[in-house]
Parts: structure tokens; C-alpha cells; sequence
């Protein structure tokens, strides 16, 4: 893989925006993988294509681009709030690679694949509607919140200028697996426990502690007075598949 981007690509546009466009979205096509089944390459969909910029020829996953010269650790600006909700509800909603490049070497810094199933509507931000003077006004836009994704599902490929074996990209793709067979309401439970699994500092906790958790879960679901139970059964989904471990004696391990 190739961290440097071509520049000389985007010789013929005149607009910033477009030119970085043209400039990411061929390097993606030049040196990406797939990083659910491992092939070599991924292609690129006709222009303006309303869904997705890539797809596998070979698993026929589909793959959106966003690329900024900031950082990548917060979150990334999208396109219009309704139709970005109305995706996450589709069928075809397509994974995601978020990309950070240097603005005056042109280098790919970081790179983090996010499956699709990490998409609900608790990561998308709401933007205020344009100003009546706006030549779109009233127009409301997104934020993709990347930092209410969990650790699991913002998967690096290249971290630091550092690119990571294609194995183990893999290999973390498929541990997400499991999400998939959820609804959409209850993929919301899982990924909103694994966050709080994740906000614990070091390897092991107890069950008292994820307890802890219930002043931050109860208003996103006020309708569920047992917000306690539901924590439990979610840490049975996590234990089973494989994310952490139970210990014995209400503890668990990180896995």
C-alpha cells in the first residue's frame, strides 16, 4: 500500500473540494483492499451514484468515502439528515471509510473502516437548518459521530501512517459480525453497552459497575423501566460472542 496520494490526478479541477475528491477516491481505488473478504482491489461505481463510491467485485460489499485533513477521532461532516437517517433504515446502507490525509504532503494518516451495522441513528448529529439568506435554505444537514461508535466498530486499516496486516483487518471485520442479526432498536442496546464497556478504564469490571450506567441508558429509552436487566442480558450477548469474558462472582474481562 502506498500512503502517498497523486496530486497530478486532479490537475484539470479548479475546485478544491473537487480535486481532493478526485485525489482520495483514486488512491482508494489504487491501494484498498476489501476488508471483508481480503480482495485485492475494490472498484469504483459510476459518478453520482447516490449510495455508495465502491464496491467488491467479488462480496459485492459496498464502501462510502469521507476523507478530511483533521482529525478523524470526533466525527466527519455528511450530507442531509433525512437522508442519512433513511439509509441506516435501508438495506443498502453502505460501510464507511473515513479518511485523514496531510493537507501539504498529500499522506494518508489514518484510515478506519466502520461496518455498516455500527450505523444508527444515536451517531448522527443534527445540524442547525441553513439561514433564510442560504441559497439552500432551511437545508439540515448531519454529523456522522464517530466517537459514539465503539472501539470495535471504528476498525483501522492504517493508523499513523502505520498500515496494519490485512489479517488481522480482517479478523476484526468478522468479531463485528454478530451485530448484524439484530433489528435496528436492539442493535442500539448492544453497541450502547459495549460504549459503556468500553468507558471502564483497564481490563476487568463488575456488574456493579456497569450498574452505574443506568442515569445514561434510562433517558435514551424511557419507555424500558428495566434498565438493569437489560444490561445484564446484553453482557450474556457480548460474553457469547466472544468481546468479554465472564469471570466468576458478577466480574468480567475485556477480551
Amino acid at each position: 500500500m502506498n500512503l502517498q496520494m497523486d496530486a497530478e490526478v486532479a490537475s484539470s479541477y479548479s475546485s478544491n473540494s473537487q480535486k481532493i475528491r478526485v485525489i482520495t477516491e483514486h488512491w482508494v481505488g489504487n491501494n484498498l483492499f476489501c476488508p471483508y473478504c481480503g480482495s485485492a482491489y475494490i472498484s469504483h461505481f459510476e459518478n453520482n451514484r447516490p449510495v455508495a463510491d465502491f464496491y467488491c467485485p467479488k462480496c459485492t460489499e459496498e464502501y462510502e468515502l469521507k476523507s478530511k485533513n483533521a482529525s478523524i477521532s470526533n466525527k466527519v461532516t455528511d450530507g442531509a439528515y433525512d437522508t442519512m437517517i433513511e439509509r441506516i433504515n435501508a438495506i443498502n446502507n453502505p460501510n464507511f471509510f473515513f479518511l485523514q490525509y496531510g493537507k501539504t504532503d498529500l499522506r494518508v494518516k489514518n484510515l478506519v473502516m466502520v461496518p455498516k451495522h455500527f450505523f444508527v441513528p444515536d451517531i448522527i448529529e443534527k445540524r442547525k437548518p441553513l439561514a433564510e439568506t442560504a441559497r439552500r435554505a432551511g437545508w439540515i444537514g448531519c454529523n456522522i459521530m464517530l466517537k459514539n461508535i465503539p472501539n470495535e466498530g471504528r476498525i483501522y486499516i492504517v493508523k499513523d501512517e502505520i498500515e496494519l496486516p490485512i489479517k488481522s483487518v480482517i479478523a476484526n471485520v468478522e468479531k463485528t459480525d454478530f451485530v448484524k442479526q439484530y433489528t435496528l432498536k436492539a442493535r442500539g442496546w448492544i453497541l450502547d453497552v459495549l460504549n459503556c464497556v468500553n468507558m471502564i478504564e483497564g481490563s476487568e469490571f463488575t456488574l456493579n459497575q456497569m450498574y452505574q450506567f443506568e442515569q445514561i441508558l434510562a433517558p435514551k429509552y424511557p419507555n424500558n423501566h428495566h434498565i438493569k436487566d437489560k444490561i445484564r442480558q446484553q453482557l450474556q450477548i457480548l460474553r457469547d460472542k466472544g468481546i468479554v469474558e465472564f469471570m466468576g462472582n458478577r466480574r468480567y474481562r475485556k477480551v
